[in-house]
């Protein structure tokens, strides 16, 4: 294989690049250090009989490809969250199964640079890899990297349970779309100056439970070799069949459908498969209970033959460096459409906790987390438990399964806040991304993250972290203070806020209430 660039510059002053791939020929661009070829088909249309099968190798093409534009985006509702900067998804397709590379300009075959490939968050139902907050360009230029940004199948598409259909359905369409875009990086990615024996997989939110179940995954087996899990890890998954089935069952009779009929849901146009879905998730939702994804990765006994957190105990990710974290205030971003929120108090909450975690003892959870912050108001005290039952838990259960398997695992707690809604938003969810890829400074990405020196240095701080870890495993840098491996019992943890320091076990009394809840 061979990589060229031309000398064609256009009026943006960019200028052309051409790159010859397996597949056929690729026609990107370079400009400001970077060579970005987007819209790369890394598996065929997912359409008529494609649709909810396991993704298939692309159809080679003829002549040079156009690959100065994203392609579309996976089918998914439009949701509030796309207002904030850079979060927008561009044009929808359901021909989605595309990737991004990002690439510095000097990089040509052979180079063995290290590869960050990206997955989308989005609980599983929105996102794209095309969105502007994860442009690649900025761990390029600071680190001299290839990254790859991807999309994969949501909601009804990538995550419908249609039982044992043979080969004409996969309940994990979209974790299979994650490990043919692996198994596309790992055949091409030398093309573009990359290093196949240094992948790193990353992701935040959905994306971050993406690589929490691809440590569980055999069939991703060997296409990474590091993971950075942010605000996710193995616990969003239905743990069996009478879950997802569940779902699929309030899907098929939202539809009018009387049975999981492959064919006959093949035909469904994908707007009405949206609306159903849409439906369905407002359901589950407002009645509180345990799912609060209906559609995410399924036990399914072939893609995940057990439930991934078992498997990673088990060692099916050995050998995987894992860089690990949550955000302090990580359920501020959706509290607040809480259409109950200002009529909580202690009862309210333990029925809460108790409908979301049946076997626990929500009065007793209540008063433990009230013991630990006695001036909390009660929204706030609810922001606490639900940051820790869905985040913050969750990523303590995976470092403490991955850490007696892998050379280290490093974990961080991120605390800079937002200055959105007059402060009350704190370190909330998603807060961490524009920091890792330096988008500081999309335009109003002010309003959410802020500005200033503080800022700056500490999106240079972070970015030179996951560089770090990218490159050799460990994310500590001289701009940071030492950062050891996270075990028991001093479960060593590095503020990455205002002020950047280590703490050893933080939050401990809130992280004794949970031995047995999850």
């Amino acid at each position: 294989m061979t990589a060229a660039t031309t000398d064609a510059t256009d009026k943006t002053g960019a200028t052309g690049a051409t790159v010859e791939t397996d597949f056929g020929k690729l026609l990107g661009t370079e400009a400001d250090g970077v060579r970005r070829f987007l819209g790369i088909p890394y598996a065929q249309p997912p359409l008529g009989e494609h649709r909810f099968r396991p993704p298939a190798p692309p159809t080679p093409w003829s002549g040079a490809r156009d690959a100065t534009r994203f392609g579309g985006s996976a089918p998914q509702p439009g949701l509030m969250l796309a207002a904030l900067p850079g979060m927008d998804v561009g044009p929808q397709d359901e021909d989605c199964l595309f990737l991004n590379v990002y690439a510095p300009v000097a990089a040509r075959p052979g180079d063995r640079k290290p590869v960050l490939v990206w997955i989308h968050g989005g609980g599983f139902v929105i996102g794209s890899g095309s969105q502007g907050i994860y442009d690649g360009g900025g761990l390029v230029r600071r680190g001299d990297v290839v990254v790859v940004t991807i999309n994969y199948r949501l909601g009804v598409l990538g995550f419908l349970d249609l039982g044992e259909q043979g080969d004409l359905a996969t309940a994990n369409a979209g974790i299979l779309d994650q490990v043919a875009a692996l198994r596309w990086v790992q055949r091409h990615i030398a093309t573009f100056g990359g290093d196949p024996d240094n992948v790193t997989i990353f992701g935040e939110s959905a994306g971050g439970m993406s690589v929490g179940t691809l440590l569980g995954c055999p069939a991703a087996r060997g296409l990474f070799h590091k993971a950075i899990a942010q605000s996710g890890a193995c616990h969003a998954v239905h743990a069996d069949r009478e879950a997802s089935s569940a779902v699929t069952a309030a899907v098929l009779s939202t539809l009018g459908l009387a049975s999981p009929n492959v064919r006959q849901l093949r035909e469904v146009p994908v707007e009405k498969l949206l609306a159903a879905q849409q439906q369905v998730s407002m359901q589950m939702l407002t009645t509180g209970g345990k799912h609060l994804l209906p559609f995410q990765p399924i036990v399914d006994g072939d893609t995940l033959p057990r439930h991934p957190i078992d498997a990673v105990r088990a060692g099916s990710a050995a050998g995987v460096p894992l860089l690990i974290g949550t955000n302090r205030d990580e359920w501020n971003l959706f509290g607040f459409l809480d259409p109950e929120l200002r009529q909580l108090d202690a009862d309210r909450i333990a029925a809460r906790v108790q409908r979301r975690l049946p076997h626990a003892d929500g009065a007793q959870l209540v008063a433990g987390y009230r013991a630990s912050r006695p001036e909390a108001d009660w929204s706030a005290l609810w922001f606490a438990i639900e940051t820790d039952r869905v985040f913050r838990i969750p990523a303590i259960r995976l470092a403490e399964a991955q850490a007696p398997h892998a050379p280290a695992v490093h974990a961080y707690w991120f605390t800079w806040p937002s200055p959105g809604f007059g402060g009350r938003l704190g370190a909330c969810h998603a807060i961490d991304v524009p920091f890792v890829f330096g988008g500081l400074h999309l335009a109003g990405a002010d309003q959410f993250v802020g500005t200033g020196p503080a800022a700056d240095r500490l999106a240079g701080q972070t970015m030179d972290a996951w560089l770090a870890f990218a490159r050799s495993g460990a994310p500590g840098h001289p701009g940071l203070p030492d950062w050891p491996g996270y075990a028991p019992p001093r479960r060593a943890t590095l503020e990455l806020g205002p002020t950047c320091q280590l703490h050893e076990d933080p939050q401990s009394q809130d992280r004794q209430l949970w031995p047995h809840l999850l």
